[in-house]
């Protein structure tokens, strides 16, 4: 191991974590790559962002991305919660709504067909299928633009930064200048 740049010391990794996981960097289908976890607002501006290595999945990312979530007000303690969340089916694991409920947060997230046929297979000890509104699952759209959108950004879309700290702070900057746009 090479010592931390200016401090003469050896860096050493998170117990249980390997040198590329700490910079974001993780094989995964498509090879070497990177995941930006990200929340968005009703109008698709990026409200938090979390890296982590390309083979992560997303859901068990679901609390960090909620924790980052700060909204300022013009009195008090910015705002952390959500009014209503919608979830793609990649976040419709058991786990996933227990921490959303956990948390007294209104969600909508589709029911995925493996998880339906289990549920009807039981019978009526399979429960009630989850809370599913179209209508509020629509405006989920406005999450896909705001991928587009910071996508526009060469930078973001490629990762060309060898360190996780740098490229965060590259999505971060195209995430400001995205909520400075009109």
């Amino acid at each position: 191991m090479r010592p931390a740049p200016g401090t003469g010391r050896r860096s050493r990794p998170k117990k249980g974590e390997a040198p590329l996981a700490r910079e974001a960097l993780g094989y995964s289908r498509g090879g070497f790559s990177t995941k930006v976890h990200l929340a968005f607002e009703g109008r698709g501006r990026p409200l938090s962002i979390h890296l982590t290595a390309g083979q992560r999945h997303e859901s068990p990312q679901l609390g960090t991305v909620l924790d980052g979530i700060r909204v300022p007000r013009p009195r008090g303690r910015p705002r952390q919660r959500p009014a209503d969340l919608a979830l793609d089916r990649g976040y419709s694991y058991p786990s996933c709504r227990r921490l959303l409920r956990r948390r007294k947060l209104r969600h909508v997230i589709p029911e995925r067909k493996d998880q339906r046929r289990a549920r009807q297979a039981k019978g009526y000890r399979g429960g009630r299928p989850p809370r599913y509104d179209r209508g509020a699952y629509r405006l989920r759209s406005w999450a896909e633009r705001g991928v587009n959108r910071l996508k526009q950004w060469r930078a973001v879309a490629t990762r060309y930064d060898k360190r996780g700290a740098n490229y965060l702070a590259t999505v971060q900057f195209a995430a400001i200048m995205i909520w400075l746009q009109p």
